[in-house]
């Protein structure tokens, strides 16, 4: 049975520069972009991300991604997914998934 991490920042301590440099990264901010582009708001396996990167730097990935409030984790035991936080992201930071998928969309063009 699948269990959803409760340990992640309310909606009122999400942190702007936090935020911030948790996508400085390309490889974190591609990973937050594939999933504000996926709107069903699914969940994803940590694996099904192109990260050209050690499974131990993609461990460390994910964990600046949840510890900067912008995912969840989902505990499966022997694996885990990750969800966005997609209605709290966009209730402390209005329009900021939009800008991720704008900029990504002008960059493939």
């Amino acid at each position: 049975m699948a269990r959803t991490s409760t340990e992640h920042a309310a909606v009122g301590d999400l942190d702007l520069g936090t935020v911030l440099r948790a996508l400085a990264d390309e490889h974190r901010r591609a990973v937050i972009t594939e999933l504000a582009a996926d709107e069903s708001d699914g969940e994803r396996m940590c694996q099904s991300f192109d990260l050209p990167v050690t499974k131990q730097t993609r461990t460390y990935h994910f964990r600046t991604l949840r510890d900067a409030g912008l995912i969840c984790d989902i505990d499966y035991g022997n694996k885990k997914g990750i969800r966005l936080r997609r209605a709290d992201i966009e209730r402390r930071f209005p329009g900021l998934l939009d800008l991720l998928v704008a900029e990504f969309a002008g960059t493939t063009r």
